[in-house]
């Protein structure tokens, strides 16, 4: 007795029983799906022509067939039996005739006497037709008429009316009896046959050629898909976002490589962005560990050497080296802030609570005042709500209110207002060059007249990114008489919404 069992995966069900085969349904399906999209698109095709030709086809079938069977009877109806011919019919069934008795047959139709007990005769040349029970009627004088199709006992199809006779004959009892009139199908069926052919042949040329007219379509109609797929390809291999696909037209073929241009496009700014992002920020920290290596050596080498430095001199080292690693950190936390993304919910959207702009101001400000004690700092603050992140938020307002504080004289004045939304930061500094506004928010960049100020040039850079996921703008421009003028603008409303309360 064999103890084999299945390999694992192979035909077994997780239950450790045997996986049951899929169905033929299931099969063609998977089959189907496996074909590609142009083989799919032509079969489609082929499958839809070919139904609409199959339903013509059997219509106009079906009404050839009937055309034909009504022109028959109308032929049969006006059939007309003589009288002489049913008496010598009737005396025929009742004294048969020898057999070498040949009687001349006067009608190419078979007709033959059908009696009210259901018994037929008919002409010793023709084929008995099997008695109905629709000419029994007829014969009874329960129908004015019988029209049916039926077979002769030779297995000839026959198209048969059946009328009441209204001569003088009667049968053996002296009932009446009713006389069929009987012709064979051969008129209608092989025509029919010759037209069934006909059809199918056309039905076959028309699959096969909307079979080959669809992939021709087909593979006309996915060049661009094939484009983009090629194109898709290309960018996973190289990584070469440079790629751009032609496009032409305005179809859902044209619009989804324009977006695919756009994603490239974007992703290449993005990829550009970083690297500049990574040079640049390399290039920033590399000046205070430079300055803070120096500095750490210089006290390494005293401590190694025995030779001790003067107390000023040392303090004041220890006192660069501080303000250094406050600048790597100051650095460090910008763009831990700008590589920052925004927290999402369960259903991946982002999360924005409602934040009372006013508040994240007055909040700022205290700070600012803070570092600039000499200064003047004034404040006008209508309420505001946004949906924003608070922190961002105070981040972004304390680095527009850092600048008017760096920038400004001692014992100057800096101003500001939040009106509709609307935050401006006025300061009497020296203002900044019409020619260097529009860098001013570019990530590192700094004014020449402002790097021998501390700063990692990342402040405005904050604030344009933290506006942006707010809805809002933000903007510099010189302010009249002297100094900078900073616009902060954001979305929002005077009143909170009616699930976050008033203060």
């Amino acid at each position: 007795m064999s103890d084999a069992r299945p390999a694992p995966g192979a035909g077994a069900s997780p239950d450790g029983g045997a996986a049951p085969r899929p169905g033929l349904k299931e099969r063609v399906l998977r089959r189907y799906w496996q074909l590609p999209l142009r083989s799919r698109l032509a079969g489609l095709t082929a499958v839809a022509v070919a139904i609409a030709v199959a339903a013509a086809a059997a219509a106009c079938w079906l009404v050839t067939r009937d055309r034909l069977t009504e022109q028959l009877d109308e032929t049969l109806s006006r059939q007309e039996v003589a009288a002489e011919y049913v008496q010598q019919l009737g005396a025929r069934c009742n004294n048969p005739v020898p057999d070498d008795v040949r009687l001349k047959l006067p009608t190419q139709y078979t007709v033959q006497i059908v009696t009210a007990a259901g018994s037929v005769c008919t002409w010793w040349e023709k084929t008995r037709i099997p008695v109905q029970q629709a000419d029994v009627a007829v014969a009874k004088g329960e129908s004015d008429q019988a029209l049916h199709t039926t077979r002769a006992n030779d297995g000839k199809e026959m198209r048969v009316i059946t009328r009441p006779f209204h001569g003088p004959l009667t049968d053996a009892d002296g009932r009446r009896f009713a006389i069929s009139i009987a012709t064979p199908m051969e008129p209608v069926t092989d025509p029919l046959q010759q037209l069934a052919l006909i059809l199918l042949i056309v039905t076959g040329i028309g699959v096969l050629g909307a079979a080959t007219a669809g992939l021709w379509v087909a593979r006309a109609g996915l060049k661009p898909v094939d484009r983009l797929t090629e194109a898709v390809e290309h960018v996973a291999r190289t990584e070469d976002l440079t790629i751009r696909i032609p496009t032409e037209g305005e179809d859902e073929i044209a619009r989804l490589s324009r977006s695919f241009n756009s994603m490239t496009a974007a992703l290449a700014s993005s990829r550009d962005l970083q690297q500049q992002l990574i040079a640049d920020a390399g290039h920033e920290l590399r000046t205070p560990l430079t300055s803070l290596r120096t500095n750490v050596d210089l006290l390494v080498r005293s401590e190694q050497s025995g030779r001790q430095l003067p107390a000023e001199d040392k303090q004041a080292l220890l006192a660069s080296v501080k303000a250094q690693m406050g600048e790597l950190a100051a650095l460090i936390g910008d763009l831990q802030e700008l590589s920052r993304t925004p927290e999402t919910g369960p259903d991946g959207a982002a999360c924005v609570p409602v934040a009372a702009l006013h508040d994240i101001v007055g909040s700022a400000l205290r700070r600012a005042r803070l570092r600039g004690p000499s200064l003047d700092i004034t404040a006008e603050l209508d309420p505001w709500y946004v949906r924003g992140e608070p922190a961002a938020l105070e981040r972004a307002v304390v680095n527009l209110l850092d600048n008017a504080v760096k920038f400004s004289a001692e014992d100057g004045a800096v101003e500001v207002s939040l009106h509709k939304g609307e935050l401006r930061v006025r300061d009497h500094g020296p203002g900044i060059p019409e020619e260097e506004l529009p860098h001013v928010f570019e990530r590192f960049w700094r004014s020449p007249s402002a790097r021998s100020l501390p700063g990692s040039g990342l402040g405005l850079s904050i604030v344009a990114r933290t506006a942006y996921q707010a809805g809002g703008s933000v903007g510099l421009r010189a302010a009249p008489g002297g100094g900078t003028e900073a616009l902060l603008s954001l979305p929002g409303a005077p009143t909170p919404p009616p699930d976050l309360p008033e203060p």
